[in-house]
């Protein structure tokens, strides 16, 4: 299988030989497990619910697996996936992991991103930052998948007691920003930007990172590294300024010039011609009309000059006949006012992908249902199965399953050519592991417990799946 070759790859990012047999077993048994995603779970899948559990839970709690050297080999090979010349496409955003235990490291009370508009719901849970590599299928229009390429846990600063010393209040507002969304995803990109720099097929990349409005501002664009581009949603009452005359002289050196029309004005002004790009969105490419303006500065990117892009919603039908709909505008700020409109603009749309991969790993792949509490093993653990997620769709685009290969039941609709879902992946996947665990035959309703602690080079065992899946 492909599959095994990703992880043969990813070798040098574990101590030692039973440890990574041990982790791919684990791997296997996360993209195969039919119950709930716990280490229990994969265990059982793996046939191994009959000896010591305990090895498994030290591969996360101990620290035994250098995820960082895990991410850099996903990141290699995302770049021999693009080519030579095209840039590193990227999309960041973050979620939230729900617990019920009240001593899980890092988990606090958030606010529902799902909750309704007019109430604010909180909900227990952990906070993680995820940037996904956009693999597109093809240059120009075309589609992408996001392969989670870093996963980081980000927990916010403890709000001390009322009766807390003021140094311990002063200590906890500097930690809280610190620690905030923003201040910790201009981290995870400088230390994707250095990365990247240090493999000699991504060196020479720039790096493009599409984000949604929780991180366009000063913290995210002041700290942005060399040969990075960030492309980001943008209020429509925001104020904009052209740059500064150059012949200005006398005082201090000007950074903001005259005042510009905010995107919202722009986008009623009818004196101002619309432009159409192209770009793939829903299925299908689209003509968008847009307009834009540039070199512009905002005082949230400080003396960078930025280009504004607003784009004008699309109009759609429910069903044929149906009364005429319109989406939202969208109002983008990107840091290279050079970059041609089709390719901003299909980055961002690209962005959306990584909101599906993070529902994916959630409901697919069970992130967030392992049931551990210390600090290692909760940052681990969800890392591990994006890692898995990242590996599953790299095995895919090198065996070439970009296409819809299964064939459908009668009530679900198929569009030819259409892409091969993550839930079309894992079918080929267990049925391959349980074409290769049958060849053995069952041999009764429980396997021998094997004498050797080492794990067993059959890592699916159907029975016990189905077995663990409906109990």
């Amino acid at each position: 299988m492909q599959l095994e070759a990703v992880l043969s790859e990813c070798r040098p990012a574990f101590s030692q030989e039973r440890v990574y047999r041990r982790a791919s077993n684990l791997l296997l048994s996360a993209l195969g497990c039919l119950g709930r995603h716990t280490v229990t779970g994969m265990l059982a899948t793996a046939g191994h619910q009959f000896v010591d559990w305990s090895a498994a839970y030290r591969v996360f709690a101990e620290g035994r697996v250098d995820q960082e050297r895990l991410w850099a080999v996903l990141r290699r090979i995302v770049g021999e996936e693009l080519g030579d010349k095209r840039p590193f496409f990227a999309a960041m955003d973050d979620t939230l992991l729900g617990r019920t235990g009240r001593k899980v490291s890092g988990a606090s009370w958030r606010r529902d991103a799902q909750g309704p508009p007019f109430q604010t719901n909180l909900v227990w849970g952990q906070r993680f930052v995820q940037v996904s590599a956009l693999l597109p299928e093809s240059a120009g229009a075309s589609r992408a998948r996001a392969i989670p390429v870093d996963l980081q846990h980000c927990p916010g600063a403890r709000r001390p007691s009322a009766r807390a010393l003021p140094e311990e209040w002063a200590q906890y507002r500097e930690q809280r920003h610190a620690l905030s969304l923003s201040a910790q995803g201009a981290a995870r990109l400088a230390a994707l930007r250095a990365s990247l720099d240090s493999q000699p097929e991504n060196c020479a990349r720039r790096l493009v990172v599409a984000v949604d409005g929780g991180y366009t501002n000063s913290t995210v664009l002041r700290r942005l590294p060399a040969q990075t581009t960030l492309i980001g949603r943008i209020r429509k009452d925001a104020r904009l300024c052209a740059p500064p005359c150059a012949g200005a002289t006398g005082g201090r050196p000007r950074v903001y010039g005259a005042p510009v029309a905010t995107p919202g004005a722009l986008l009623s002004d009818d004196s101002e011609p619309w432009q159409e790009v192209r770009a793939w969105a829903a299925g299908r490419v689209h003509t968008f009309q847009v307009k834009t303006v540039a070199p512009v500065r905002w005082r949230g990117a400080g003396g960078q000059d930025l280009r504004l892009l607003v784009i004008r919603p699309l109009h759609y039908r429910l069903c044929r006949g149906s009364k005429l709909l319109y989406r939202q505008p969208g109002f983008l700020v990107c840091t290279d006012p050079a970059m041609p409109l089709d390719e901003l603009l299909q980055t961002y749309i690209w962005r959306w992908e990584a909101e599906v991969a993070f529902r994916e790993e959630k409901t697919l792949l069970g992130m967030g249902q392992a049931q551990v509490r210390t600090a290692r093993a909760v940052e681990a653990l969800p890392a591990f199965i994006a890692t898995a997620y990242s590996c599953l769709h790299l095995a895919a685009r090198r065996a070439g399953l970009q296409q819809d290969v299964l064939v459908r039941p009668r009530w679900q609709r198929s569009k030819p050519g259409g892409r091969c879902s993550t839930s079309q992946l894992i079918s080929l996947l267990r049925s391959e592991l349980w074409r290769r665990a049958c060849q053995r035959g069952f041999g009764g309703f429980a396997y021998p417990t094997p004498q050797s602690r080492e794990p067993q080079n059959t890592p699916f065992h159907p029975f016990h799946a189905c077995v663990y899946a409906h109990q």
